[in-house]
């Protein structure tokens, strides 16, 4: 199985705990003015950096529209850098050929957010699963069967036979989630890219879903890179959290330290816009910034966060872009205020 697809070579220098490495990733959209001369461009990732461990959970949170999806489609190879690269397993995969690009799809798996638009309608359990094993060019059918009852198995739907005929609409939400999951592992992936895999759940769902995602995890030593929107249920799936804004990551930490201790100003407006149970403590303690996202087409000089920021430094935020600052332990913001 997978004959087809090349083994690239390794680049040295890298090293061996870091399964994935963004280094100084640009991915910019044109865009055209009446479909000839480029008019601009949207800086929809701009200058990204991070490392992802071998067996490590990290979360790449942030608004609508701050870049995030963007990021994860490059990482996915579905968009090219523009600048940087990206290294997989200590492979440079920015300029991946198509068949190079066979071999890592093999070991990147993909959780949807909307488990239901995912999944074929036309298609029961068990073609669907079988089609990705058939497409790696496993042909013995009694093998791809197998590997589908295993998968099936570890996210909990059994018995088995009892889903393997049934289409997508005669499953509930949560069974179509772990059905996307069971196709993301089929091939044992050596990554795991969730694209907000518990938001169009029930919350009484979530849970259900966060907790198999970590057991999946751990048994299998899978790298796990989760996108929200939700730093609410962060705290109970991943070891860090990348904070995004406008293309860029402005804060980095251990999952505690961020959410307990958060330094950039934009986190705490993120923290501060997590639902509160008590009425009275929403209306005392919430302090949701003004204004708007920034246009990522003329995203604004410094920091890309000043026009919304209270503690906003006049000269210095407004002018020069701001560097990563050590904040604490493995904790970085990328604003003045720590100079």
């Amino acid at each position: 199985m997978n004959d087809f697809c090349p083994i690239p070579e390794p680049v040295p220098g890298v090293p061996e705990d870091i399964l994935l490495s963004v280094q100084d990733v640009r991915v910019w959209f044109e865009l055209r003015r009446f479909g000839l001369g480029i008019a601009g461009y949207v800086r929809a990732v701009d200058g990204v950096n991070f490392d992802l461990r071998r067996g490590e959970a990290i979360a790449i949170v942030g608004e609508s529209g701050c870049g995030k999806s963007s990021l994860m489609r490059t990482i996915l190879g579905l968009h090219r850098p523009r600048e940087g690269r990206i290294l997989f397993d200590r492979r440079d995969i920015s300029h991946f050929s198509r068949k190079e690009l066979c071999w890592y799809r093999n070991r990147v798996g993909y959780v949807q957010q909307d488990p239901y638009g995912a999944l074929p309608p036309f298609m029961n359990t068990r073609t669907l699963l079988e089609e990705p094993l058939i497409v790696a060019q496993m042909r013995d059918r009694h093998q791809r069967l197998e590997r589908i009852h295993k998968a099936l198995e570890e996210v909990k739907m059994t018995p088995v036979e009892d889903f393997l005929t049934k289409f997508p609409h005669q499953l509930s939400g949560g069974q179509q989630q772990r059905v996307v999951i069971a196709r993301a592992i089929l091939m044992d992936p050596q990554l795991l890219v969730a694209d907000e895999p518990v938001s169009m759940l029930d919350a009484s769902v979530r849970v259900e879903i966060l907790t198999l995602l970590r057991e999946l995890q751990e048994r299998h030593r899978l790298s796990v890179m989760y996108i929200t929107h939700d730093l609410s249920t962060v705290r109970y799936f991943s070891e860090r959290i990348f904070v995004m804004y406008a293309g860029k990551i402005v804060e980095k930490g251990p999952v505690d330290d961020l959410i307990y201790n958060p330094r950039h100003p934009y986190t705490w407006a993120l923290l501060a816009a997590i639902p509160e149970p008590d009425a009275e403590n929403a209306r005392r303690f919430r302090q949701v910034p003004p204004g708007e996202p920034p246009s990522l087409i003329h995203p604004p000089p410094g920091c890309r966060f000043h026009p919304r920021c209270e503690r906003m430094i006049a000269g210095l935020c407004d002018v020069q872009e701001p560097p990563e600052f050590e904040v604490g332990p493995q904790h970085q913001a990328a604003c003045w205020l720590y100079q």
